[in-house]
C-alpha cells in the first residue's frame, strides 16, 4: 500500500496596511501591520501576555479639529482603548515607537517634534517603549506582528515620488493581466 505524504498547508499571512491618520489592532496571530513612515510615527503597542496589539500612524504631535486622527494625541488614546476592547491590561502593554525622519531638510523637523510626543506620552501614561528606530534622514518601512509584539523595519531609499520620477504606466490589456 503506498501512502500519500501530507499536504502541508502554508501559513496564511493577512497583511493589513496602516495609513496615516489610521490605527489598527488584532489577536490574529497570521495578521501583521505595515506602514511607511517619513516624518509621521508609528507606536506599536501590545500586550504580551494577552496577545493583542495595534499600531497607529499620525502626522503631527498636536491638533484637534476635524481630523483629530492625524494628531498624536487622539491616535495613542484610540489605539490604546481598541486594545483595552480586546482584553489587553493596560499595566501590561509595552511600545515600539518608530518614524520620526527629517526627510526634507528645509522645513521644520516636525517628526523630532512626533517623536519627542510619542516618548512623552507614554511616560505619563506608564507604557515602557521597548524599542525604537527614531530619527535620522531616510523614511522607513515597518512591519509589526501586533500579537507577539515583532516588528521589522526597512529603510526606504526613494520616498518621495514626484511625476517627473515615475516611471511611465504602460496600458496593458485586460487578457495579460496576471493575478496572484
Amino acid at each position: 500500500m503506498i501512502s500519500e505524504a501530507p499536504k502541508l498547508r502554508s501559513p496564511r499571512v493577512i497583511k493589513l496596511h496602516v495609513v496615516q491618520g489610521e490605527h489598527r489592532v488584532s489577536s490574529d496571530p497570521e495578521v501583521s501591520l505595515l506602514t511607511i513612515l517619513g516624518s509621521c510615527v508609528a507606536a506599536c503597542l501590545y500586550d504580551p501576555l494577552r496577545g493583542v496589539g495595534g499600531m497607529n500612524h499620525f502626522l503631527l504631535a498636536d491638533g484637534d479639529g476635524e481630523e483629530a486622527m492625524r494628531y498624536g494625541a487622539y491616535a495613542m488614546e484610540v489605539l490604546i482603548n481598541d486594545l483595552l476592547k480586546l482584553g489587553a491590561s493596560r499595566e501590561r502593554l509595552q511600545a515600539k515607537l518608530f518614524g520620526g525622519a527629517k526627510i526634507m531638510e528645509r522645513l521644520n523637523d516636525i517628526g523630532a517634534e512626533n517623536v519627542l510626543f510619542a516618548r512623552r506620552f507614554l511616560a505619563t501614561e506608564g507604557i515602557p517603549v521597548v524599542g525604537e528606530s527614531l530619527g535620522g534622514r531616510r523614511a522607513r518601512r515597518v512591519e509589526f506582528w501586533p500579537v507577539g509584539g515583532r516588528a521589522r523595519q526597512r529603510e526606504v531609499d526613494q520616498f518621495m515620488e514626484t511625476a517627473a520620477t515615475r516611471p511611465a504606466i504602460n496600458k496593458v490589456a485586460v487578457d495579460e493581466i496576471e493575478l496572484f
